[in-house]
């Protein structure tokens, strides 16, 4: 009676369990090991061997598709990281604001391939170019209400910008811009990076590069203080 109750109250998951503390357990029992029936999606069962090593094949497949996955992560990042080193060289040998501001733009869009940019200088903007890309706000972020919020924290936002905000930024523009990068430039003003594609710029995208970018431009634009 006793050893119909402790069968009884076995399960499934106590005997995997038991297996699991003693991995060498079908070496003891062979004729076990003979008997077991091992699962295949295909086909007819196959030994425990096989199927051991079958599943440490598809283990291995996995391992080896993240790997190549981490790689590529990491080649792109390294491509990226170069292209903000060279953007930021760049920027250092210009030797007038009006440069430093035309060759960050061009480089944004050559190099980094972005559909519009806006930097936002709270400055007067008499003796800088008139270009689409450039807005000079003399009041300073006062006369930005809405982007007061973003402006006291300070942290990049990415992905799609209220209608009003967009339309301060890209004027008639605006309806074209799926989504967006907004960055402080300091307390000199903001860069906003425009893109057609509603998924190039999200709420979880890595901002690490962005802020490097921004913060190259913010180092730049010190050198020449408004007059």
């Amino acid at each position: 009676m006793a050893e119909m109750t402790l069968k009884q109250s076995l399960t499934a998951m106590d005997v995997a369990e038991y297996l699991r503390q003693h991995p060498r357990f079908l070496e003891h029992f062979p004729d076990v090991a003979a008997e077991l029936v091992m699962p295949r999606e295909n086909g007819p069962a196959a030994s425990l061997a096989v199927y051991q090593l079958e599943t440490l094949r598809a283990r291995n497949s996995e391992l080896n598709t993240r790997l190549a996955e981490l790689v590529a992560i990491a080649s792109d990042n390294e491509q990226l990281m170069v292209r903000v080193h060279t953007l930021t060289v760049g920027l250092l040998r210009d030797d007038n604001l009006v440069d430093v501001l035309k060759s960050f733009v061009g480089t944004l869009q050559e190099d980094f391939h972005t559909d519009k940019t806006r930097v936002v200088l709270f400055r007067d903007g008499a003796d800088l170019p008139r270009a689409e890309w450039l807005i000079c706000v003399p009041q300073g972020a006062s006369a930005l209400p809405e982007f007061a919020d973003f402006l006291q924290r300070g942290d990049p936002a990415c992905g799609r910008l209220a209608p009003a905000k967009l339309a301060r930024l890209f004027g008639a523009d605006f309806g074209q811009v799926q989504s967006t990068a907004l960055l402080k430039i300091g307390h000199t003003g903001m860069l906003a990076i425009g893109s057609h594609n509603p998924n190039r710029f999200h709420p979880g995208i890595g901002t690490l590069f962005l802020k490097l970018i921004a913060q190259a431009l913010d180092a730049a634009i010190a050198r020449f203080p408004a007059t």
